[in-house]
């Protein structure tokens, strides 16, 4: 059958979902049904962001000390924290009954999706894709991690 693949731009795992996600699972979920049935090969594999500043500010509202732990305990907490909400999201993505490939999703965590990452960063620097530019890194000195580019906000002068 012919291929259709619609990616997955993931959820952060930091928490409930919300009508935003069920917006977003829901509508893909119509999608992929749509095409399954004119014949193509639509599996719908779901993922998670769970990485970054959202899912550190929630430990942080939780009274969580980054600057007092270690670094590796601070990195497991976060780690243990957001595949909590990997599995509580997922259940109620398939509450939502959205069909998707719910056992096998991509976690930007793990260490197979990481290796993969790495190994598309190589492949793009070996075709001289990568290279320094003028495009800023956005940087947060308060939490001391990058900032999505959708998550500055500009003051009106």
């Amino acid at each position: 059958k012919p291929h259709f693949t619609l990616h997955d731009g993931p959820p952060y795992a930091n928490g409930n979902i919300h009508v935003g996600h069920a917006m977003n699972k829901i509508s893909k979920d119509i999608i992929v049904r749509s095409k399954s049935m004119s014949g193509f090969y639509a599996p719908f594999i779901p993922g998670w962001d769970t990485h970054g500043l959202p899912i550190e500010q929630v430990l942080a509202k939780q009274g969580v000390k980054r600057k007092e732990l270690d670094r590796a305990e601070y990195l497991k907490m976060c780690r243990d924290y957001t595949l909590s909400q990997v599995d509580k999201q997922r259940e109620d993505f398939k509450r939502l009954g959205v069909s998707a490939d719910w056992e096998n999703p991509y976690v930007t965590l793990t260490p197979d999706y990481e290796a993969a990452q790495i190994r598309v960063f190589g492949e793009m620097a070996k075709k001289g894709y990568i290279y320094q530019g003028a495009k800023p890194v956005y940087w947060s000195w308060s939490s001391e991690s990058a900032l999505a580019e959708a998550e500055i906000e500009y003051h009106d002068l």
